[in-house]
């Protein structure tokens, strides 16, 4: 059961460097980007192209995923993204529901429908016991970087001058630009910063979840599970969210395979019928 429970850890891990920074966007900038899969997707593809075809090292393809990643989303945020941030949540909505099928269409062109893989370096594969609970190599690197991850988003958003700029260009943008805090910059740095992460995400989780083009659509509505019952407040809701997500569906999938998706939305409703704003709700 232990084992079980560490599984579902590390992939609740996984899922918050996922969706942290749809987190982001969505909490902090007040932007409905369901987009955000197909960023991770992007990472995934770049780690598996340069392991596979170039022999780049697994370590040194996580930060250039973060790089691609960012790269991407910092392009899109400049042509598309930036045209889009005084418009309706609904037209929101629809213009990212519509890069997702765009994304899916090209991948699936340039990469084919197959499922993609690649092999992880010796030294991550395999498990060992701790105290009876079997813990694989892999799910232990995943849940030590995530967590660092996780520590370091919350002291940037918090503690840095960055972070401050960011929350004074989102409460009132009119008055930021006042005080001289560039929004522009702040809110394209923001959403390159969200996309890298979605990226390395992508390329941690590719070994795990499975990447193929479709993976923005199946993994659309385990974002916005993350961010709706976590809450927008900041980024400690989503981080609880992510691992009762993840130890569910885990234990779920081992204990009652027959219930399917079941569990983890009887559990986002029940959450959200008690907090309908999510575990941690913005201060009025």
């Amino acid at each position: 059961m232990l084992t079980i429970v560490f599984d579902g850890i590390a992939y609740g891990m996984l899922l918050f460097v996922l969706a942290a920074g749809l987190s982001v966007t969505l909490g902090l900038m007040n932007f409905v980007n369901l987009a955000h899969g197909a960023f991770a997707m992007a990472g995934g593809y770049a780690t598996v192209i340069l392991m596979n075809r170039y022999g780049v090292p697994f370590l040194t393809c996580l930060p250039l995923a973060f790089l691609f990643s960012a790269g991407l989303g910092l392009l899109f945020e400049r042509l598309l993204y930036r045209h889009m941030y005084e418009r309706s949540h609904l037209d929101q909505v629809l213009f990212s529901i519509g890069l997702v099928f765009m994304a899916i269409a090209a991948t699936d062109f340039l990469m084919g429908s197959q499922q993609q893989s690649f092999r992880l370096p010796a030294w991550l594969q395999g498990r060992f016991e701790v105290m009876g609970v079997g813990v694989g190599v892999y799910r232990l690197f995943i849940v030590v970087i995530c967590g660092l991850l996780a520590l370091g988003l919350q002291w940037v958003l918090a503690s840095t001058r960055f972070g401050s700029q960011l929350r004074a260009a989102v409460d009132d943008r009119r008055v930021a630009r006042g005080l001289g805090i560039p929004v522009v910059s702040v809110f394209a740095i923001t959403f390159a910063f969200g996309s890298g992460l979605a990226g390395l995400g992508g390329a941690l989780g590719a070994e795990i979840v499975g990447l193929d083009p479709t993976f923005p659509l199946k993994f659309m509505l385990y974002f916005l599970i993350v961010v709706t019952v976590g809450g927008t407040s900041s980024l400690t809701g989503p981080l609880l969210a992510a691992l009762l997500l993840g130890v569910a569906d885990v234990m779920g999938k081992y204990l009652v395979p027959q219930l399917g998706a079941f569990i983890i939305y009887a559990m986002m409703l029940t959450v959200l019928m008690i907090r309908p704003n999510g575990l941690f709700e913005r201060g009025r």
